[in-house]
């Protein structure tokens, strides 16, 4: 049987999903439960258990990036004794993951050279592929067809509401980043489409990039989604001041309306094929509540902000 290494959670998440987890043999810090608690980490990171702002995270990864320097490290001993015959890695993001080329200089030193397989998807169908990808390289493909069905079925049934009913696209703004703030890319300006949204300020595809704040405040969406990459809605809500101490805050449409929203960073920044949908699903209810409501299983993954007070509403 193939041993299989993840350096990438959303990886390891769709590998658990497929019911293929049996043959994974190691995974990074940052991977999901339960994998955290079942796998040995083999990606480690310098900042690791550290509860760090999001100005404190910025300085750090902008000057390692300068000094040419890497935050992540493999335990290669642990990596010898597993003895991996594919390691999945990625190259859309090196703040965020482990990159390729830091990969491959940690298993030059390896007896056994494994198959090093770089997921680096842009768009939501690119996320799809690479579930196929994974599945296709373990020799199980039949598994990601049989999971993309499942998930192809709740967007279906969004989008066919959607159109049913022939809603109108909510305005929107998608939050990757706080301090400083960063518009969404990528994928999620995908999820947002799907979801019955468009965001103006996003960018398809591509990068997420610092957006000034007088760009979001010319915009005006209807509503607003934060969901800062690797934090928890804890962790976001940590920060919110960073926001709500804009003199122009209380006027945007969204914050009038109680449309701005607090999400996990998982639902859209962890591109996992079963994640990215659920985000889809979340934001189809924030988006029409008229038309879907939040899954069970969701209703802890977003709080609401609400004006003024900038008191926070549970679900």
């Amino acid at each position: 049987m193939l041993k299989i290494v993840s350096f990438l959670p959303a990886a390891t998440q769709m590998i658990y999903d497929m019911g293929l987890d049996h043959m994974l043999y190691g995974i990074t810090f940052e991977c999901p439960e339960p994998a955290l608690s079942q796998k040995p980490k083999v990606v480690r990171c310098v900042l690791e258990d550290n509860h760090l702002s999001s100005t404190e995270i910025d300085t750090i990864f902008s000057a390692a990036k300068a000094s040419g320097k890497s935050l992540y490290y493999v335990d290669e001993d642990l990596l010898q004794q597993i003895e991996p015959d594919i390691i999945f890695t990625q190259d859309v993001c090196e703040v965020c993951q482990i990159d390729t080329a830091c990969t491959a200089a940690a298993i030059a030193r390896l007896k056994k050279q494994p198959q090093l397989i770089a997921l680096t998807p842009q768009t939501l169908q690119d996320v799809y592929q690479t579930a196929i990808t994974i599945a296709t390289a373990i020799g199980k493909e039949e598994k990601a067809y049989q999971y993309l069905a499942q998930l192809q079925q709740t967007t279906n049934h969004i989008l066919d509401k959607l159109r049913q009913h022939q809603m109108p696209l909510k305005t929107v703004a998608l939050l990757e980043w706080i301090q400083p703030i960063y518009n969404c890319g990528h994928w999620i300006p995908y999820q947002i489409a799907m979801a019955g949204g468009i965001d103006m300020l996003s960018h398809p595809g591509g990068d997420s990039i610092v957006t000034p704040w007088s760009k979001i405040v010319r915009y005006n969406p209807e509503i607003i989604i934060i969901a800062p990459c690797g934090f928890s809605i804890h962790h976001a809500k940590e920060e919110i001041h960073l926001l709500t101490q804009f003199p122009e805050w209380n006027g945007l449409k969204a914050v009038q309306n109680r449309q701005v929203y607090l999400a996990d960073f998982d639902l859209f920044t962890q591109p996992s094929a079963g994640t990215l949908v659920n985000g889809i699903a979340l934001l189809a209810a924030l988006f029409h509540p008229q038309l879907f409501q939040i899954p069970a299983s969701l209703q802890h993954k977003y709080l609401q902000l609400h004006p003024q007070t900038f008191a926070y509403a549970t679900p």
